[in-house]
């Protein structure tokens, strides 16, 4: 078997192996990014609400905050084409069963410095089920524009090797080198390659106790959802976004520039949870090897993927506007959501990013909030 050396191997092509391979090649890096997938960007970086993230979501956290608004800037700085900053962005505090109170989001808001503006009227709210309405300032990127840009970066770096279709078949390190031998669907079933490097990342998020198992470190103590994101429109709200939080309520806003609106609800959007390490629902079947506990599918394509739970989001979130404003559900995307089981103390989304082996290095790089891409560079 020919080996081919590389400085970095990442593993995962959403937009944190994506970043990491780009941040790495400019330095001189010789990168191999691997994908078990077709194509780049097909799974949750795909499929999101799409919310560049400036701490409001996070009251009970303000680690996450925090940490949400650092990067804005300079994601907002560098992907300009792809943000979407011209809308209105409301976020509201329901009447009944919220973790946070109105005064308790002002403090919060003051407390790390984001704008707030408390709303008494308005013709498209409902305020006998709205206890406090805020007019923020949160963005919205766009994915789909967002995964071309990277998918052309990393395609036209010579520094970067593209490998997708991925089937990792063993991992062994050999003094301060790891041998990781794959195949790829695509090629002959007896053509294997084996790469050669002193550093691996592992940035492939539901995916993420799966490779690290097989690189033999630490797995993270993880959950997983099975959600889904529908996309609708309005003609009376319009290019507009309104989140109820803090607790069971949901979230509507633009999906970056697209025209559409993707809707979100803590009751509804995640259909199904896996408390394992890896991945695993009911929806697996040994006879489709496109999707495992070890190596997740793409849920949206999937024909055993949930029924939609649209109509239940949007009688959720109807209760918020007054009765001129009507939505329509257009379709919806599915995938797998991976997060902390620390995070359902505080609700919080921490950057997980550890280098969980010395020699030869291997680091896990795991996060939910597209901003904190730059995180890597801190380590790394």
């Amino acid at each position: 078997m020919d080996q081919q050396q590389f400085d970095f191997v990442v593993i995962g092509g959403g937009i944190f192996g994506c970043y990491a391979a780009s941040y790495l090649a400019k330095k001189g890096a010789k990168i191999a990014l691997l994908e078990k997938e077709s194509r780049l960007f097909r799974k949750a970086s795909l499929v999101n609400q799409a919310r560049l993230h400036s701490g409001y979501h996070y009251p009970r956290s303000l680690a996450t905050a925090a940490l949400s608004d650092e990067h804005k800037e300079r994601f907002t700085s560098e992907h300009r084409q792809f943000v979407h900053s011209s809308f209105e962005k409301y976020y509201a505090i329901d009447r009944f069963g919220s973790f946070t109170d109105p005064l308790q989001f002002e403090r919060f808001c003051a407390r790390i410095h984001i704008p707030f503006q408390r709303v008494d009227a308005h013709p498209l709210f409902n305020f006998n089920r709205l206890e406090a309405l805020y007019l923020t300032e949160e963005h919205s990127f766009d994915p789909v524009l967002l995964s071309r840009y990277y998918s052309e970066m990393v395609d036209n770096e010579p520094l970067i090797t593209v490998f997708l279709d991925v089937q990792l078949n063993r991992a062994l390190p050999d003094g301060d080198k790891w041998h990781i031998e794959f195949s790829q669907s695509t090629s002959l079933p007896s053509s294997h390659l084996h790469l050669v490097t002193p550093t691996v990342i592992n940035a492939t998020y539901a995916a993420t106790n799966a490779v690290n198992a097989m690189f033999g470190v630490d797995r993270l103590a993880l959950t997983h959802e099975l959600s889904e994101i529908a996309f609708v429109v309005s003609r009376e709200f319009g290019d507009r976004g309104l989140t109820v939080m803090d607790g069971p309520f949901g979230s509507i806003m633009p999906y970056g520039l697209s025209g559409l609106l993707s809707l979100s609800s803590v009751a509804y959007t995640h259909h199904k949870i896996s408390y394992e390490d890896l991945p695993q629902f009911d929806c697996q079947i040994a006879e489709d090897p496109s999707c495992r506990p070890n190596a997740p599918g793409i849920c949206t394509d999937c024909s055993r993927r949930p029924v939609s739970n649209a109509a239940k989001m949007l009688a959720q979130m109807r209760q918020y506007f007054s009765e001129s404003v009507q939505f329509e559900h257009l379709f919806s995307y599915y995938t797998i959501k991976s997060k902390l089981k620390s995070s359902y103390i505080d609700d919080g989304r921490p950057t997980e990013i550890s280098m969980l082996r010395q020699s030869p290095r291997f680091y896990c790089l795991f996060s939910g909030k597209i901003n904190s891409i730059y995180e890597v560079e801190k380590i790394v």
